[in-house]
């Protein structure tokens, strides 16, 4: 899309550094996108369960986007009121005394430090709270942090920083090194209520040195950081000393542009996986969830945190792999084969008759936290059909998620309504079961992308544009409709989600004893 802007219009840009691209949008200060592009770059698996990139593409990616935004736009730099970029997280990267990387960025989804992470876990340190009971991930910060040290000692002594790749990107914009507390929180074990950084736990865990190439600030989200550099301003095209707000990882910058800053609505992220987080406005902590984080999003808040590992991905696959003949139809119609699929199922009843699927086909992150998990299916007779199955599928995501919003409700995390992006949306019947099945109405908002479109609204904080996050909220995140739960077809499927809930616990033994022999058998070889 494009604008033909007015003289004296300021816009906002918001930058995203996903997993397979980097997302530049501009947007007026009203909300309205006005321009956004996508430029991707590549994803190393070096080793099984590695995955690494490349920080200098990441760089050339936005360089190339934010060109194109601007030229799409025919937006002048000086036009820019303020930038922030969020990024994934934990994607640590090493830098040197100059700034420069010194190996590639050890992405988020990298679990080569399931050792390290082991061993993090046998501690009792209060900080393990924001572990929700449950095992500490291969992913989390101090896991990668120690395995650098123990496996690439070098590289670890030569670092001036480690950094995470939102924090990377904001140094890169403004040559200034900070880190910001979503990050630090939701994956560091920072607690601003208890002094911050539990130093005794990282002491204990082996990396009583690591507070020396940490950044020296740890800031909230949108706090105004440094304008930006002139090397990068020319790169990019923008104006030397823009405003540049700190920004943190996706998924909760996505909860700023879904407008989910206080107690009472949870977002919804969905896609190839589910994220689901909430603000609370005390510290809580459970079994099978995350956090509660302090001050992570919102300062004087808190932000509880629950995932899905596979959602999308396993309705993909099931399309991809046994799906033929509905995906010739859909190429002779045009549409896609959800589409057709979904045609197919609508007249199965809730339950799919007696068929119940658990969605961990990677595993399971709340509320196991369960490498080890993988799916099931079970229920299957002689009527049920490829739809059936699918349809199952479909359900079964949408019991995960409900299970989720139970651990949480057990805990005393209250939610009245979720807030949703990403690709389901593009769903209205799997909208339609989500709200079903959890009881819980579904807002949808104006901007699809609420990524980019909450780094925006960070932008303008840090800018000034804004007095608050809550003000940029109000201005810049539109809702366009809500559905509402069948409360009929939600009691219904209660007795079937609460068959899915009783499904894990039941099969785990025996599904850890099978994983691990296949585990072995891949390590022997043939």
């Amino acid at each position: 899309m494009s604008s033909a802007p007015g003289a004296d219009q300021s816009y906002l840009l918001g930058i995203d550094f996903g997993t397979e691209s980097c997302r530049a949008g501009l947007f007026e200060t009203t909300g309205r996108l006005v321009a956004a592009e996508a430029t991707t770059y590549e994803l190393d698996h070096p080793r099984p369960g590695w995955a690494e990139q490349d920080p200098d593409q990441w760089w050339s990616a936005l360089v190339e986007s934010v060109g194109k935004v601007m030229q799409e736009a025919e937006v002048g730099g000086d036009a820019i009121a303020g930038v922030c970029a969020d990024a994934t997280t934990c994607t640590v990267v090493a830098l040197d005394d100059s700034g420069r990387h010194l190996r590639p960025a050890i992405l988020w989804m990298d679990v080569r430090a399931a050792d390290q992470a082991h061993r993090i876990g046998e501690s009792e340190h209060p900080a393990r709270k924001y572990n929700g009971g449950r095992p500490v991930s291969a992913e989390w910060l101090p896991s990668k942090l120690l395995w650098l040290k123990e496996r690439e000692p070098d590289t670890y002594r030569g670092a001036k920083y480690l950094v995470d790749a939102p924090d990377w990107a904001t140094f890169r914009l403004t040559g200034r090194v900070t880190a910001n507390i979503n990050t630090a929180a939701v994956r560091g074990y920072h607690d601003r209520d208890n002094g911050g950084w539990p130093i005794s736990f990282y002491e204990e865990v082996g990396l009583d040195d690591v507070f020396e190439k940490l950044a020296p600030e740890v800031l909230d989200l949108g706090t105004s950081v440094e304008g930006l550099s002139q090397e990068a301003a020319e790169q990019l095209g923008l104006r030397p000393g823009t405003p540049v707000a700190q920004g943190g990882g996706d998924a909760w910058v996505g909860q700023i542009g879904l407008g989910v800053v206080s107690p009472g609505r949870m977002a919804l992220i969905t896609g190839s996986s589910h994220v689901l987080i909430g603000q609370i406005d005390q510290q809580i902590s459970g079994d099978g969830f995350f956090g509660a984080f302090t001050d992570a999003v919102v300062p004087g808040q808190y932000t509880v945190e629950g995932g899905q590992v596979s959602t999308g991905s396993v309705l993909k696959w099931f399309t991809d792999n046994f799906c033929a003949e509905a995906r010739r139809e859909a190429e002779r119609r045009g549409v896609s084969a959800y589409d057709v699929l979904n045609e197919r199922a609508a007249t199965i009843p809730p339950g799919c008759e007696g068929l119940v699927v658990n969605e961990y086909w990677q595993g399971n992150r709340t509320p196991y936290t369960d490498p080890r998990a993988r799916g099931i299916v079970w229920g299957l007779t002689l009527r049920h059909t490829p739809e059936h199955v699918y349809r199952a599928i479909q359900e079964g995501v949408c019991y995960g998620t409900a299970h989720i919003l139970r651990a949480m409700r057990s805990a005393g995390v209250e939610a009245d309504s979720l807030v949703a992006a990403g690709g389901f949306t593009n769903s209205p019947q799997l909208m339609q079961m989500h709200a079903d099945v959890s009881g819980l109405p579904i807002t949808f908002t104006e901007v699809g992308d609420a990524v980019v479109l909450g780094g925006a609204i960070l932008a303008g904080v840090g800018a000034g544009v804004f007095s608050s996050l809550e003000e940029g909220v109000d201005t810049m995140v539109h809702e366009t409709d809500v559905i509402e739960p069948d409360p009929e077809l939600h009691e219904r499927y209660e007795f079937f989600g609460d068959a899915y809930a009783e499904t894990y616990p039941a099969m785990r033994p025996l599904i850890h004893r099978v994983t691990e022999k296949v585990a072995e058998a891949e390590t022997e070889g043939p």
